[in-house]
């Protein structure tokens, strides 16, 4: 399996506030679909952990994913930094 090492990003001091307020508008989401993702697969015998268990982990953390994205896009259009187009 595939490991993934995350980035290490360096910020200037506005992003860097800029991530700290997306961080906590998306950090009881995270937190709450980490808590249903353990629950599944402590549900999961170690037979099902892959296959299906794995298509349903992949898609909650792609949406995961776009909650982020959207958060990020919010805070933007706040700012009059991206438009709806």
């Amino acid at each position: 399996m595939a490991r993934y090492k995350p980035v290490d990003v360096k910020l200037s001091s506005d992003q860097e506030a800029e991530a700290v307020r997306i961080f906590e508008q998306i950090r009881g989401a995270f937190e709450e679909e980490a808590r249903r993702l353990a629950r599944l697969l402590a549900s999961k015998p170690d037979c099902q952990l892959f296959g299906q268990t794995e298509f349903e982990v992949r898609d909650r953390v792609h949406a995961l994913g776009a909650e982020a994205l959207e958060a990020t896009a919010a805070e933007r259009v706040k700012k009059g930094r991206l438009s709806r187009s």
